[in-house]
């Protein structure tokens, strides 16, 4: 208690639960989101095919979250696409990615430094968009916890429910890289998110929704840093999820989670890896070659 009245979060946490997301937490969601586009596969390809596939792609990668949770809560999966503001923001940077002069915007952003810095920001909206669609389901649905705990979770991981779906607009089909079949770091922290902003909102949880949005926020921040900084796609559940799949399930223990520490140039080009970091090395040697 002591540390936490140094650190003061009683003013803190509610102050930093109602900051704005708008813009520049949304844009640096945006840039990252849309920049684990362009690692995909055939994505730049696409691009220069069908400009309007890819951005159909761009978009859902940007508001796929809000559109699953939208037709699951029974409302217009256009529906969020009256935001113009956001739509704009969305479409220049993906503009931007893709096609600025000499690769510059791209370059800027995929700096090591500044993409940590953008991965950071996107962990803030990412947590705001879970205990939003927490609340948002308590709303609807009273009383329905498993509810809750779901519309959090499709709020916060969204985009990679839908990615063979989006796959499917860029000529590609995947099975293989089903989420809910490989579930990935981000993914696993928003169900767990969507589990505790539940609680909080039943009262079950001895803590205040803006302590809860600090801290989670905190750990998600943290984590993607520093797992993007060692290009690792380990998750720091591995350990105990292990111990628990074995005891409830009769898993082996280890898990099936591996850390990758080399960067993905080391790496020849695999359908089972995840979004994030995926063929950057491999393309830019393309493009070496290209000039």
């Amino acid at each position: 208690m002591e540390v936490l009245a140094v650190l003061n979060l009683g003013d803190f946490a509610p102050a930093f639960s109602k900051m704005g997301m708008f813009p520049v937490f949304d844009l640096a969601y945006y840039i990252v989101s849309i920049l684990y586009l362009k690692y995909e596969p055939g994505s730049v390809e696409v691009s220069r095919r069908s400009p309007v596939a890819s951005w159909l792609c761009a978009m859902l990668y940007c508001f796929g979250s809000y559109i699953l949770a939208d037709i699951m809560l029974g409302s217009s999966p256009i529906d969020y696409f009256q935001h113009n503001s956001h739509i704009l923001l969305a479409s220049a940077v993906w503009y931007l990615i893709f096609y600025c002069p000499l690769n510059l915007f791209y370059k800027c952003v995929a700096f090591l430094p500044v993409k940590l810095v953008l991965v950071a920001l996107k962990e803030v909206v990412r947590t705001r968009k879970i205990a939003a669609g927490v609340h948002h389901a308590h709303h609807a649905y009273h009383h329905g916890f498993l509810i809750m705990v779901i519309i959090g979770y499709v709020k916060g991981s969204g985009v990679a429910l839908i990615s063979n779906f989006e796959q499917l607009l860029r000529g590609v089909w995947r099975p293989e890289t089903n989420e809910i079949l490989n579930m990935s770091f981000p993914t696993k922290a928003s169900l767990y998110g969507a589990i505790l902003f539940t609680l909080q909102e039943a009262h079950w949880l001895p803590v205040s929704k803006s302590t809860l949005i600090l801290v989670f926020t905190l750990f998600m921040a943290t984590s993607k840093v520093v797992m993007t900084a060692r290009h690792s796609h380990g998750s720091p559940f591995a350990l105990i999820e292990s111990w628990v799949c074995h005891l409830l399930f009769g898993s082996p223990l280890g898990g099936s989670e591996e850390d990758h520490h080399h960067p993905p140039a080391a790496t020849p080009s695999s359908p089972l890896k995840t979004k994030e970091e995926l063929s950057e090395g491999a393309r830019k040697r393309k493009a070496k070659k290209a000039e």
